[in-house]
């Protein structure tokens, strides 16, 4: 069972920079993504670094031919440690999904965004 906690106004979540919050003794980070509000536990599952204070990024993907294309910009969060990249909606690690940073739903109340952990 999920407890709902307070976790700051939404106007304090900027696109492309997290807010930090400590919540119920957590450091959370909270994105704005264009399809709502997503947090992840600010701790990297690789070695424990601060993950959400990496920047928020896009990647490569992969192509068939020799060429680089940019994609998923603003989707990804990526350690600042050793560049681990994560999908900041489902916390799956971009090379192996098995590893996931841990993530909480988030909900909006008017201005008031909110933590269920």
């Amino acid at each position: 069972m999920t407890t709902k906690h307070y976790a700051c106004k939404t106007a304090d979540v900027m696109r492309n920079a997290p807010k930090i919050v400590s919540v119920s003794n957590l450091s959370i980070g909270i994105f704005n993504l264009n399809d709502g509000y997503h947090a992840l536990l600010n701790i990297c599952p690789h070695k424990g670094a601060a993950l959400c204070e990496g920047p928020v990024c896009g990647t490569t993907r992969q192509t068939s031919d020799r060429e680089f294309v940019y994609d998923r910009a603003g989707e990804l969060v990526r350690c600042a440690w050793h560049g681990w990249e994560f999908d900041i909606r489902s916390g799956e690690f971009l090379v192996d999904p098995t590893v996931k940073a841990r993530r909480f739903d988030v909900s909006v109340e008017g201005d008031d965004l909110y933590l269920h952990i």
